[in-house]
């Protein structure tokens, strides 16, 4: 009788993983395996001419340089927008959890011609300000930068907030009762505790970050060589049939934000308190 029933368990979970796997397979893996193989259709020579254009290669740039400036601020207002959330109780505090999420529910297309309105040169409600502040948000980096950050800013939080939950707030009292002040505690309690939480949700912010495309593409204009990103630069050259620098960009930008989860994945404690 056991036998009999556990047959169709053991058969039935290997369907299931049977179905996960060819699913992630024909999603993920596949259509990802395609790009590398095109890439290297003719060996190097793909790689080789996209980095020796001048388009590429400052549109590379460029993402690096607002990647780095969206991870550091998602990295501190993540950080602070957490702390927040677990550690105060106020009103308006479920209000803020929801818009932290927002980014992830609304299309980027949307964020970027909203900040196109607000921070256009001529017809934002802003542009015309900061333009006589000598300040240029749209159709420059900043605005690049605030959209990026914009649409990568729940990934860290929502890294960081159950680990801050788990933890709890013992060791941070005990802290302060021995006299340490705030920024003391944070520093020497809070910190090591959610560093893990912290440093996969700036990878991931990171990655999302690179490939950024719908907002960019509404508040850059995509001026080429001067506000085109590596994700426009992919659009840019497919259409105009140069698949093959269009391929190892892709290749590129993919190749970083692997290599960045790979080596979080590799370090990460199994011990750490966010679970693995």
């Amino acid at each position: 009788m056991a036998s009999r029933t556990r047959a169709p368990r053991t058969a039935g979970a290997y369907v299931r993983r049977t179905l996960v796997a060819v699913y992630l397979f024909m999603l993920v893996v596949w259509p990802a395996a395609l790009v590398v193989r095109h890439t290297f259709d003719g060996g190097l020579e793909n790689l080789t001419t996209a980095l020796s254009d001048p388009v590429v290669t400052a549109a590379l740039r460029l993402t690096v340089v607002v990647a780095v400036w969206a991870v550091v601020i998602n990295t501190v207002f993540g950080v602070g927008i957490s702390m927040l959330l677990v550690r105060h109780e106020f009103r308006g505090r479920r209000v803020l959890s929801a818009l932290v999420d927002l980014p992830l529910s609304v299309s980027p297309v949307v964020v970027g011609l909203a900040l196109l309105l607000a921070y256009g040169g001529t017809n934002g409600v802003f542009g015309p300000t900061l333009e006589g502040l000598g300040l240029q948000i749209a159709f420059a980096t900043p605005g690049i930068v605030m959209a990026t950050a914009f649409v990568a800013l729940p990934l860290v939080i929502r890294e960081v907030v159950p680990v801050l939950e788990e933890v709890g707030t013992e060791q941070e009292q005990a802290a302060r009762s021995l006299g340490a002040g705030g920024w003391q505690t944070f520093r020497r309690i809070t910190l090591p505790s959610i560093k893990w939480a912290l440093v996969y949700g700036v990878v991931l912010s990171l990655a999302r970050s690179l490939g950024e495309f719908g907002a960019v593409k509404i508040i850059s204009g995509n001026l080429i060589g001067q506000t085109q990103t590596a994700t426009l630069v992919v659009e840019q050259k497919y259409q105009d049939f140069e698949q093959g620098s269009a391929y190892a960009t892709s290749f590129l930008l993919a190749l970083i934000a692997v290599a960045a989860l790979v080596v979080v994945t590799v370090l990460r404690p199994k011990e750490d308190p966010d679970g693995d």
